[in-house]
């Protein structure tokens, strides 16, 4: 039993849901790709690690205190007077290692061998100025420049434009809540893209090999429905509640009627 969207949910997108959410969808793709890849190749579950000293705005788990400091008897005196318009303080600030899951498909044969990678962005990773996008730009970069080819997937609709493809040039072709972008390491500089709408489901994507041999199809929406399933989704979310990003006023009109339709958003409360 899926969630109540056909496609992405756009409650997912919360912290509090999304960083577990990221883990199971990565987890469940990995398995799928290893029930349709050919003799000679296997997906494995990778993690990208770094720490983060202070960027609570972009995940919760991080603790940051600020505590005044007053001056005792002491320390001033009795004729000492505090300046005002000068606050001061200690800002304690906890870092974080953050652990960022992705696919790595490899040849069985040649372990060394990395044929494609397959990247779910996270809102680190489109966050401007922060080390989690820093990171992950590098990381692309590196991808972009070797033999390995480059899928990426975008589901959240918050947060800088980050995916390899150029956005202007994509904004010339449509619009989109969730964006997929692959880079094929044989055709540079080309980049094949699928726009995703919320009222629509996670297209299939045809994950390219090596050796003149064809890609394996994944199902992207069957990966997400897995995650959404196995995880606390369905007891933990209340869609009596807006989404934590808004939805633009057609979106919100319309997943409003869904969620009516479900049982999970009344349409009318008793007064």
């Amino acid at each position: 039993m899926a969630g109540p969207f056909p496609g992405v949910d756009p409650y997912l997108e919360n912290l509090l849901y999304w960083r577990g959410f990221h883990t199971g969808f990565i987890t469940f793709m990995t398995a799928a790709l290893n029930t349709v890849l050919p003799m000679g190749f296997a997906a494995n579950y990778e993690e990208r690690v770094y720490v983060i000293p202070s960027e609570r705005s972009i995940y919760p788990d991080l603790m940051v205190l600020h505590r005044p400091i007053l001056p005792t008897a002491a320390q001033t005196g009795a004729t000492a007077v505090v300046e005002p318009g000068a606050p001061h303080g200690i800002l304690t600030a906890y870092p974080e290692e953050i652990h960022e899951g992705f696919i790595q498909v490899r040849s069985a044969d040649n372990w060394e061998q990395v044929v494609a990678i397959i990247e779910v962005l996270s809102p680190a990773n489109k966050a401007v100025g922060s080390v989690g996008r820093e990171e992950y730009l590098q990381k692309q970069g590196e991808i972009l420049r070797s033999e390995a080819h480059l899928l990426e997937i975008d589901l959240l609709s918050k947060g800088m434009h980050t995916v390899a493809a150029p956005l202007e040039g994509l904004r010339q072709k449509g619009e989109w809540d969730g964006l997929i972008c692959l880079h094929r390491s044989d055709r540079r500089y080309h980049y094949e893209y699928w726009f995703n709408r919320l009222r629509e489901p996670l297209p299939p994507i045809l994950v390219p090999l090596t050796g003149g041999l064809p890609g394996v199809l994944l199902d992207l929406q069957e990966a997400y429905n897995q995650a959404y399933d196995v995880g606390p989704y369905r007891r933990r979310i209340d869609y009596l509640q807006e989404p934590l990003v808004p939805l633009n006023a057609d979106d919100t009109a319309w997943a409003d009627t869904l969620l009516k339709e479900k049982g999970l958003h009344p349409s009318d409360t008793p007064t």
